[in-house]
């Protein structure tokens, strides 16, 4: 006599191959846990780290006194020290600088110092921050008492550029589609190209292979290129994006886009590489372009994170686009004031394609 089928059992053996295939899927366990993870540890550390507000010292400023003292031993608030009147001016316009302070000794009994703090109208979030924790500092150091003893504040505010949120975003949000842009389409591509052996037919005809990859990579720039003349222009017009010198500016923008481009295009040919089936790229490719976007200054500054994380977002070749296009959009900086920036991405291009020669496959 047959046993009866057992329904429960089957269950759980096809849960057991279905669990199976689901590890063994490597799409599957990187947005599953590893994305999770990264959002989790990246915000947490965000968290960590806090604001950081730029307070300059005036040169001549006194610097044996409580209240610097007392700034010193804030954690928001960052000192400058090291900074003449000119950058510390510019930075007060361009609103890489919060406030300035001055502090003097009183010639007269009382109070014992006079603080003189600028504020800067480009950076209106952080002013205010910095103005609070200011009021408080002195509110404290003079004992709560109706009249100062220790030192009297007097503030006033520079106008600069108006700093606002688009200026930030923006350039993160372009830098991180041409990353995009560059490692999935053109690990796709070629990979897609390969697999269904066109690129093999390719090589029955005269067409060389850098025709093969010019060819490709130009059609992707164009693209590129097209999608950032319209964030661009949509950002200024419609958010008040900030650029400087007009065309001038966007020209600038977009020979930028074009490096960081073809740097990116490195790392897409590089998963193409080293990518054994179609379902294996997106994996890899988020490998390379997320802890990019989370960690280059995308959505927030790297300087919110914590100090041992900072060399880590500053070694990446998208914190270097994104930096030298917020320089060239609100600042005013032509090319050869990025060449910093532009330098190391291109350590970067030759170091990637140096590898992506060697992982490369064209069958």
């Amino acid at each position: 006599m047959s046993k009866p089928y057992n329904h429960t059992k089957a269950t759980m053996a096809l849960a057991k191959a279905s669990f199976r295939s689901i590890m063994r899927s490597p799409s599957a366990v990187v947005f599953t846990l590893a994305f999770p993870l990264v959002f989790i540890l990246v915000f947490g550390f965000l968290g960590k780290g806090g604001l950081k507000v730029e307070l300059a010292i005036a040169p001549g400023s006194d610097l044996h006194n409580p209240i610097i003292v007392a700034l010193e031993e804030n954690p928001v608030i960052h000192l400058l020290r090291d900074k003449d009147a000119s950058e510390i001016k510019n930075g007060l316009e361009k609103g890489s600088i919060d406030g300035l302070i001055n502090v003097q000794k009183n010639k007269e009994e009382k109070p014992a110092y006079k603080a003189n703090v600028e504020y800067t109208s480009a950076s209106v979030d952080k002013g205010n921050v910095l103005k609070s924790l200011i009021h408080n500092l002195m509110y404290n150091l003079n004992a709560k008492d109706m009249m100062p003893t220790v030192a009297e504040l007097n503030e006033s505010t520079v106008q600069g550029r108006i700093y606002r949120t688009i200026d930030f975003i923006l350039p993160g949000q372009l830098g991180f589609s041409l990353l995009s842009t560059g490692v999935f389409g053109t690990a796709f591509v070629f990979f897609n190209l390969r697999q269904t052996l066109v690129i093999k037919r390719f090589f029955a005809t005269p067409v060389r292979k850098s025709s093969i990859v010019f060819g490709e990579g130009i059609a992707r720039i164009g693209f590129a290129l097209l999608g950032a003349v319209f964030i661009i222009l949509v950002g200024h017009f419609f958010f008040h994006f900030t650029l400087v010198h007009g065309a001038v500016t966007v020209i600038n923008m977009l020979l930028l886009a074009i490096i960081g481009l073809i740097v990116f295009m490195g790392f897409g040919f590089v998963v193409s590489g080293i990518a054994k089936s179609e379902s294996t790229i997106p994996p890899i490719s988020n490998i390379i372009t997320l802890p990019q976007f989370l960690l280059s200054g995308t959505f927030f500054s790297i300087d919110a994170f914590p100090e041992w994380l900072q060399p880590i977002s500053r070694a990446l070749p998208l914190t270097y686009l994104n930096d030298a296009m917020r320089k060239v959009a609100f600042e005013g900086a032509g090319l050869w004031d990025v060449k910093h920036q532009i330098l190391i991405m291109i350590v970067w291009g030759i170091g990637i394609y140096a590898l992506a020669v060697k992982v490369f496959k064209w069958e």
